[in-house]
C-alpha cells in the first residue's frame, strides 16, 4: 500500500481527502460533494454565502416605514436610537472573488488528519461552493515561493472545478525554498481590481512581512484570512528525542524534547499566533482558523454563521 493509500485508508470521517498520487481525481469529486453537503445542510440553503445576501451588499440604515420587511431591521441601530431601523441594500451586483494561496514548502506537512496543503485546497473549494451563482466569478494567485501561477476570474461551475484541480496539481516547492507571501499579495492587489471579496490562505509562518500588502488588500476589498494549522506548529510531542525540520530552509536539528523545551516551544509558538491575529485583525479582515486536526466543514460554518450575526446587527 502506498504512502497516499494509508494516509486515505486512516483518514478521520472530517478530515478532507488526500488530494494527491494517483487517486487525485476520485478525492477531487469525493471533496466536492463533501462541501456541498456539510455546508448546504449546515447552512440550510438561503443562508449560503460569503456576502449579505444573494448578490447584495449592506447600504445605510434608515427609520422603519409601514410596510418594510421585517427581516431587514437592523437590531443594533434600534437598539441604540429606540427607534426602529431597517438595513438598506445595495443593488444587486456580480462579486468577484480572488484567492491568494500560499501552498510553500511548510504547509506540506501534517500530522493529525491530513497535510496543510490538503486542507488549503479544500478551503478552495469550500470558497468556490459558497460564492458561486448570479454571475459571480473566482480567480487565484498560487505562491510556491519558487514561482506564482495566476487564473484569471471567471465564472461556472466547470471553471470552479478546474480552478481547484489546479491548484490541488500544484507541483511542491523544492526543499530550501522560502515561501513568499508579501510577495503573492502584492501580485493580488495590483493592478487594482474592481471591488470584490479577497481571501488570504497560508499558515502564516515565518517574517511577517505581509502585514503591510494585507491592509493595503482591505483597503479596496472585503477580506478573509484563512489560517492553516497543524498540532506540531504549536507544540511538540512528549516523545523524547524528535528532528525539527524548516522545509523552507533545509535545516534540521535534533533534539530532546523536555518539559522545558515543550513549554518554550510552546510558548514562542503562542506569542507568533498572537501577532499574526492582531496584525489580520489591524487589516481589518476576517479571520478564520482551520486545522488539520479539527472538523474543518463545522470551523467553516461557524465562521460564516458568525459573519452574518454581525451583518444583521447580532452579537458574534
Amino acid at each position: 500500500m502506498t504512502r497516499d493509500r494509508k494516509a486515505e485508508a486512516t483518514r478521520p470521517s472530517w478530515a478532507p481527502p488526500v488530494l494527491r498520487g494517483d487517486r487525485l481525481e476520485a478525492s477531487l469529486r469525493t471533496l466536492e460533494l463533501e462541501v456541498r453537503r456539510r455546508l448546504d445542510g449546515l447552512l440550510q440553503g438561503n443562508h449560503l454565502g460569503l456576502v449579505p445576501g444573494p448578490g447584495s451588499e449592506p447600504g445605510e440604515a434608515r427609520p422603519y416605514q409601514p410596510g418594510d420587511d421585517v427581516r431587514r431591521m437592523d437590531w443594533a441601530v434600534t437598539a441604540r436610537t429606540t427607534v426602529p431601523h431597517i438595513r438598506e441594500t445595495v443593488a444587486d451586483r456580480e462579486l468577484e472573488t480572488w484567492v491568494a494561496v500560499d501552498l510553500s514548502a511548510s504547509l506540506d506537512f501534517g500530522t493529525a488528519g491530513c497535510e496543510k496543503r490538503d486542507l488549503a485546497v479544500a478551503a478552495v473549494a469550500a470558497l468556490a461552493h459558497l460564492t458561486q451563482g448570479g454571475g459571480n466569478r473566482i480567480g487565484a494567485l498560487v505562491s510556491t515561493g519558487e514561482s506564482i501561477t495566476r487564473m484569471p476570474a471567471r465564472g461556472g461551475l466547470a471553471y470552479a472545478r478546474g480552478l481547484v484541480r489546479k491548484i490541488a496539481q500544484t507541483p511542491r516547492a523544492a526543499e530550501g525554498v522560502r515561501g513568499d507571501l508579501a510577495g503573492v499579495l502584492e501580485q493580488l492587489r495590483r493592478p487594482p481590481r474592481r471591488r470584490g471579496l479577497a481571501v488570504v490562505i497560508s499558515d502564516f509562518l515565518g517574517p511577517m512581512d505581509w502585514q503591510r500588502p494585507l491592509r493595503a488588500l482591505s483597503a479596496r476589498h472585503d477580506l478573509i484570512a484563512i489560517e492553516v494549522l497543524d498540532p506540531r506548529d504549536v507544540d511538540l510531542p512528549d516523545i523524547g528525542m524528535v528532528v525539527l525540520a524548516d522545509p523552507e530552509s533545509g535545516q534540521q536539528r535534533e533534539v530532546h524534547a523536555t518539559p522545558l523545551l515543550r513549554k518554550e516551544f510552546a510558548a514562542a509558538a503562542a506569542e507568533h499566533r498572537a501577532h499574526v491575529a492582531a496584525g489580520i485583525r489591524q487589516a481589518g479582515a476576517g479571520h478564520l482558523v482551520l486545522r488539520t486536526d479539527s472538523d474543518w466543514i463545522a470551523d467553516t460554518v461557524r465562521f460564516v454563521v458568525a459573519r452574518k450575526r454581525r451583518w444583521s446587527g447580532g452579537v458574534a
